[in-house]
This record gives structure tokens, sequence and C-alpha cells, in this order.
């Protein structure tokens, strides 16, 4: 069995070389005068996003409001919306569930997040930006369903919550010019960070 292994092994590596020999020239004009490393501009692979794709991803939103879409609402409509999509998980009021607690406040002058027995953080005793709740929203919840609720409905889930956390009155009307005019509880006590790469305060 060993002398037929050796003789089949020889023969294979007689046909490897004999192959090489002869395909060698080809591939090595084939070859001429490009790189290894070169990448071709295009590996055929999918296609350019049209405007409306890039718009239907382009959906976040800034602390000034930029990038907020329009529609309005209210607390008192938010209120539904709320029992229907969100109460299960959340609580009757928010006062949380099988998921986050998103209502409660703390005394001013006070931020005791670092300590051992800190409390929950909520919208209102944290959050520095009231369209980050928008945003955050309309992105992911429903927890079931996320991005299926519209604009209005966003709007009016934003400002129930809001109200819930005694941030705003429940007749107050959310829209693009409203919701970033709000001032929420925590804002300052969050500072940017205004540091250059070289360690020079801008």
């Amino acid at each position: 069995m060993s002398v037929q292994l050796c003789r089949s092994a020889k023969t294979a590596l007689g046909l490897v070389v004999i192959i090489f020999f002869f395909c060698r020239p080809a591939f090595a004009d084939s070859q001429e005068g490009s790189s290894l490393h070169e990448h071709p501009e295009s590996f055929g692979l999918g296609t350019s996003p049209t405007e409306a794709e890039l718009a239907a991803l382009d959906t976040d939103i800034r602390p000034d409001g930029k990038g907020l879409p329009k529609g309005q609402g209210s607390a008192r409509e938010g209120k539904s919306i709320y029992e229907l999509k969100c109460q299960q998980c959340h609580g009757l009021e928010g006062e949380g569930g099988i998921n986050d607690k998103l209502v409660g406040t703390l005394k001013d002058g006070i931020f005791p997040f670092a300590e051992k027995d800190a409390p929950k953080k909520t919208i209102g005793n944290y959050w520095p930006y009231a369209t980050t709740l928008f945003d955050y929203i309309r992105r992911t919840m429903p927890y079931t369903q996320p991005g299926s609720l519209t604009d209005d409905e966003t709007y009016s889930l934003t400002a129930y919550l809001l109200y819930l956390n005694k941030i705003i009155p429940e007749d107050r009307v959310l829209n693009s010019d409203t919701l970033p005019a709000i001032t929420m509880p925590a804002h300052h006590r969050f500072k940017n960070d205004n540091r250059t790469r070289s360690g020079q305060v801008l």
C-alpha cells in the first residue's frame, strides 16, 4: 500500500508541475502592469439607494429640534394611545411594570445616580432634552411594533409622558416648534464636553 501511495503522490505532483509550467505565462501576462492588491471599481453587488430610501432611514432628531416632522398632539390625545400601546409594559401612569419606569422627579439640587441606592432614571429626573423622547418613541416603540406610530401619535405620546412628569400642562399642543422649546428638569445637570483633542478648552 505504501508503494502505491508514493507512486500516486508522485504522479499528482507531476501533473501540478506540468499544469503550472504551461499556464504560468498566461497568468503572468494577465497580471502585467497591475497589482495583486488593487480592487475593482465595483464588485457588482447591490444598488445605490434612492432619495426616498435615504429619507426613510434619516429619521434622527437633534436636541434643537432639527429633523422633527410635521404633525402635532397633546396629552389628552396621548392618554388613550398610552393605555392601548404602552400601559401593559410601563404601568398605569408610567410607574413601571415589566419594563422601565417612565415617571419620576427629583428635588432640585440633587443628582444621586452614582450612589448605591440610586433612584430609577426617568424622563422627569434624567433626560436632558424633550426631543430625545420623541426620537426614541418613534424609532423603538411600541416594543412589539417599533416604528408603527404615526407622527401625530408620537407627538401625543410625548406630550402625555411629559405631562405625567409634570413638565407641561395637559392641554399643551406639541409640534416641531413647541417641543424643542421645552426645558427639561434635568437639563442643567448635563454639560457639553468642549475639550479638544489637544486638551485645550474651546
